[in-house]
């Protein structure tokens, strides 16, 4: 293996100078520098990892605290962690993957190990336990999601409120004023994740005048159907349903087809999320999460900050909507 040496004695110069040819800490001349470099691509010289970043003080590795939990639904959370390690590799960063439900004390292990130069932060709830951690660390953090107070940290997300208004519009001007919603998992609420009570209040309030009925909903099969006969039960004219539960979406359709309740001609439907499946009868109309430009936010937001150049904002991405099939005017 080549070694720092090798290459000195190639050049002509001291292992010093071509650490700081290397690290850019110090005005070397332009025929040093040149020689240096000739030498490092002639022997093909590689810097250690582990040197190179305690010279820079850096790791080149972002780390993405994603709490894997049994309630988690794991498609669209990989496709998160797919867009993070896409958009990091562009600013030629790593990613250290943190799945573990450790909270306050998972942060401060992997900041006092200098694994990473900074966190991106997801499953963000209303009220965190990690925000003033998050806050005391000597490296940035970005939150993938919006807590009622920030502290401070800059944010990104989906604004989830105006996305729940914007499915009620699409089945209100569709003349539906029979309207229920299946939402997130119990275990979803009662941990106070933000962007389930945040979608719950835009709801609430887009179908305040309406007759509406909500319920939260576990994904398996089972609990559709009980969640199914809850919303009939409450309002037997129900017309539309708002779905904002991507693991219970193809049950919830299936379901509906059980018991002969025709999607849009009985019953119209507005998902959030992304519709998997390709080739369904009935294209849906979608409010789609926008994974990739709140990643791309994300990650710049904490280059930003790596470079002293941040400052605390909160940016929440209008929602789209994706027209499909799946609403039809009021019988």
């Amino acid at each position: 293996m080549v070694s720092i040496s090798d290459v000195a004695r190639d050049a002509g110069v001291s292992a010093s100078t071509v650490s700081y040819v290397l690290s850019g800490k110090r005005s070397i001349s332009a025929e040093t520098q040149r020689r240096v470099e000739a030498s490092i691509r002639r022997l093909g010289y590689h810097p250690h990892a582990g040197a190179r970043a305690l010279a820079s003080s850096r790791t080149n590795v972002l780390a993405l605290v994603m709490p894997l939990r049994t309630d988690v639904h794991m498609p669209a959370m990989m496709r998160f962690v797919t867009s993070v390690v896409t958009t990091a590799r562009g600013h030629d960063y790593d990613v250290l993957l943190l799945t573990s439900d450790e909270g306050p004390a998972g942060l401060r292990r992997v900041a006092n190990s200098a694994m990473a130069d900074a966190f991106l932060v997801m499953e963000v709830q209303s009220d965190d336990s990690r925000i003033p951690v998050l806050r005391e660390l000597s490296r940035p953090s970005v939150l993938i999601g919006v807590p009622d107070d920030p502290g401070g940290l800059p944010c990104v997300d989906l604004d989830f409120a105006a996305a729940a208004k914007r499915c009620v519009a699409e089945l209100a001007d569709a003349g539906h004023t029979d309207i229920g919603l299946i939402g997130s998992p119990p275990v979803v609420y009662e941990r106070g994740t933000s962007f389930a009570g945040r979608f719950l209040r835009g709801f609430q309030e887009a179908t305040s005048g309406l007759n509406a009925v909500t319920r939260s909903c576990a994904p398996d099969y089972e609990a559709v159907g009980t969640c199914l006969d809850e919303l009939f039960a409450a309002n037997p004219e129900l017309t539309g349903l708002v779905v904002h539960n991507e693991a219970a979406l193809g049950s919830v359709l299936a379901e509906l087809r059980n018991r002969g309740r025709r999607v849009p001609e009985d019953i119209s439907v507005v998902a959030v999320g992304q519709d998997t499946a390709a080739h369904r009868e009935v294209p849906l109309t979608t409010v789609p999460l926008p994974t990739e430009d709140m990643v791309r936010i994300a990650v710049e937001m904490a280059m930003r900050a790596l470079q002293g150049s941040s400052t605390p904002e909160t940016r929440l991405l209008t929602p789209q909507v994706n027209p499909g099939k799946s609403v039809a005017p009021r019988r």
